[in-house]
């Protein structure tokens, strides 16, 4: 087992190791066994399986929660009823502990060589709606070429709950990073974006100069996973003293862009996740400000080191810059 490796790999190097101060004195450093005994204990919130996860009886991963106790100052588990539940301090530490543990078996695993040509294997991204369409062909083609065993599976975002990438059913994902993004992804910034008002050809827009009173003065359409009817345009334009008609609400851009194909119907959509779903549509810039954001790619840190996913990283960095 992974854990059983990294905890032997630790007993080897984290016991009584020792430095030597500028005044001669010697002073026990902590034991590194501890960090490994402590993410399988915050992992299981319980003595007993995080023994079995380590491989060690009760009575020694007792003691060593002992050790743990007077090391941090913090009783980290605690009774409630038959059971044990984290104090805020074990709360804190949950997910530096873990990154710490995993990073230190990436260092001290074997390195390795990736064979492109004999890898078989299934990457799942999930993108919001528009990347697939403009990055999607490249990507494709690119991993195909070097890996013709690589699978890319793309599914859409209907939230921004970080759990599909901590429990491996999500491998990567493309999305805008906010305070309720789970702290402990690694995060890297692809590109900026920011908004464009679409209509179909011949629309009244599509003619003539865009001024705040005429983009508002239009039926719009709204795009919202969640329902929500105001966001930075309407902030915007109401610092104007003007208030746009929202017509109908939808959960993502290609459906907008659908309506106002076919309709007299405003939709307002990120300009690069479009490009594509707006071919043979009047694309205009917005006669008010709003904030660019930034679209990054996340992953879990488990998959930091993994070649074949680092490799996977790489190609989708390079077409998100080079797509323009």
């Amino acid at each position: 087992m992974a854990e059983d490796a990294s905890y032997a790999l630790y007993s080897c190097v984290g016991r009584h190791i020792s430095v030597t101060l500028c005044y001669g004195r010697r002073m026990s450093a902590p034991d590194l066994n501890l960090l490994v005994t402590l993410d399988a204990l915050l992992a299981e919130g319980s003595v007993a399986r995080a023994a079995r996860r380590l491989r060690l009886s009760p009575s020694a991963m007792s003691r060593a929660l002992a050790r743990l106790r007077e090391t941090t100052g913090d009783p980290l588990l605690v009774r409630a009823g038959r059971g044990l539940v984290p104090t805020p301090r074990a709360v804190e530490l949950r997910q530096r502990v873990s990154r710490v543990v995993q990073e230190g078996q990436a260092v001290l695993r074997p390195a390795e060589k990736l064979n492109l040509k004999q890898l078989v294997r299934t990457f799942t991204l999930r993108t919001s709606e528009g990347f697939v369409e403009n990055f999607g062909p490249d990507l494709i083609a690119r991993v195909g070429a070097e890996a013709p065993g690589v699978r890319l599976h793309f599914v859409q975002k209907a939230n921004k709950d970080s759990a599909p990438l901590r429990d491996g059913s999500v491998d990567l994902e493309t999305g805008v990073v906010e305070q309720t993004t789970a702290q402990e992804l690694r995060v890297q910034a692809l590109f900026r974006d920011h908004f464009m008002g679409v209509v179909r050809i011949g629309h009244p827009l599509s003619k003539g100069k865009i001024t705040p009173s005429r983009y508002a003065g239009g039926r719009h359409i709204y795009v919202s996973r969640q329902g929500l009817e105001k966001g930075p345009i309407e902030e915007s334009l109401q610092k104007l003293g003007l208030k746009r008609e929202i017509v109908t609400i939808v959960g993502g851009f290609a459906t907008a862009l659908a309506l106002a194909r076919a309709s007299d119907l405003v939709a307002t959509v990120p300009e690069r996740h479009t490009g594509i779903l707006r071919a043979g549509m009047h694309s205009f810039f917005l006669p008010i400000s709003t904030p660019e954001f930034t679209v990054s790619l996340l992953w879990h840190p488990r998959l930091d080191a993994d070649l074949a996913h680092r490799w996977l990283r790489g190609h989708v960095r390079q077409i998100c810059a080079a797509t323009r």
